[in-house]
């Protein structure tokens, strides 16, 4: 449940509450917005009794949430969540534009795309230092010698670096270089890497699962904000079908669908969705009329030699067309870029 504080509630009735509410064994998350506090009462299942809470001062109304999300949810939160990435407000009316390598190859693949994405447009660089693939023989990362490349490469373009966190124990040594955790399709539901995410302060970017439905992605970003990172981001990257001529199958719907239940920062992934780099530009822009806060796009220089994803990588001069008609699009649905 959540509760609504009055307009003008004090501090001292704001803190009675929260008393209150850890009195029976559950935890308090507040959300002050403008004009009203709403304090979320997270726990078990247990039933709690809204009287309760009804008789406090200050206390304007107590609301049930029915979804099995709550701090994700909208009725906790109704305003969007902005989430800042070292100084890139990800969230807001401009559209985001995440890009670069699925792997990071060597130091001149990833400083020839990290110049070419920023100069064409992109807010935040991507690259795979750890990447977990169905082989066991193909490419696995460079591990922490990416890290040390990202890193090089945000100081060359001041682009924020965001890149894929596999497991707890690796938490902390890419907390040390990534301004974004990456949590992959393949981990949604890893729910010891989402509370270890969730006990740090960093960003974190949640793809869903090509299995999962849109419950179970709110579901795995509650893990994260229930630990107390409010700073999360949930991402559509298609999912499994019986169709076969593309990767996975765009789930358009879950797009509106996630801004209407969630108030975080909604993002899109054409490239991981069709697999096929002459569909990306299409389906971006697609994504972007219903309603997708931003991108992520794979972009590498020489596609054709890429050690992973290639056949779904824009070249450069592409992804900087791409982005042009972006431009042109976004003001029609009440964007920037």
């Amino acid at each position: 449940m959540i509760i609504v504080m009055k307009h003008g509630a004090s501090a001292a009735d704001i803190e009675t509450v929260v008393k209150q509410v850890e009195v029976y064994g559950y935890r308090a998350h507040l959300s002050q917005g403008t004009e009203r506090t709403i304090i979320g009462v997270v726990g078990d299942d247990r039933p709690v009794q809204s009287h309760n809470f009804e008789m406090l001062t200050g206390v304007e109304q107590v609301v049930r949430i029915l979804q099995p999300f709550k701090l994700a949810s909208r009725d906790f939160q109704p305003e969007d969540t902005v989430v800042e990435v070292r100084g890139v407000p990800v969230g807001g009316p401009k559209l985001t534009i995440i890009a670069g390598p699925c792997s990071v190859e060597n130091r001149s693949q990833l400083l020839e795309t990290a110049q070419a994405v920023k100069e064409a447009g992109a807010d935040i660089l991507r690259g795979g230092a750890y990447k977990p693939r169905t082989s066991p023989y193909a490419f696995q990362g460079l591990g922490e010698e990416g890290l040390e490349l990202l890193a090089e490469a945000r100081e060359a373009t001041g682009l924020p670096i965001i890149t894929e966190v596999m497991s707890p124990e690796t938490v902390g040594l890419i907390g040390k270089y990534t301004d974004v955790f990456q949590i992959g399709a393949r981990n949604m539901q890893n729910f010891a890497l989402l509370q270890a995410v969730g006990k740090t302060r960093t960003p974190v970017f949640l793809k869903r699962s090509m299995m999962a439905t849109v419950q179970e992605l709110l579901m795995a970003a509650e893990y994260v904000l229930s630990g107390g990172n409010r700073q999360v981001m949930v991402c559509e990257r298609g999912i499994r079908t019986f169709e076969t001529a593309t990767r996975n199958t765009l789930d358009i719907n879950a797009i509106p669908l996630l801004k209407q239940w969630t108030h975080l920062p909604v993002f899109a992934d054409p490239s991981h969705a069709t697999g096929k780099w002459d569909l990306i530009a299409p389906t971006a822009k697609a994504c972007v009329a219903a309603g997708a806060d931003g991108l992520i796009i794979e972009v590498h220089p020489h596609p054709e030699i890429a050690l992973s994803d290639g056949a779904q990588s824009l070249k450069p001069e592409r992804f900087a067309t791409l982005v042009t008609e972006l431009k042109k699009l976004a003001p029609a649905v009440g964007r920037t870029l």
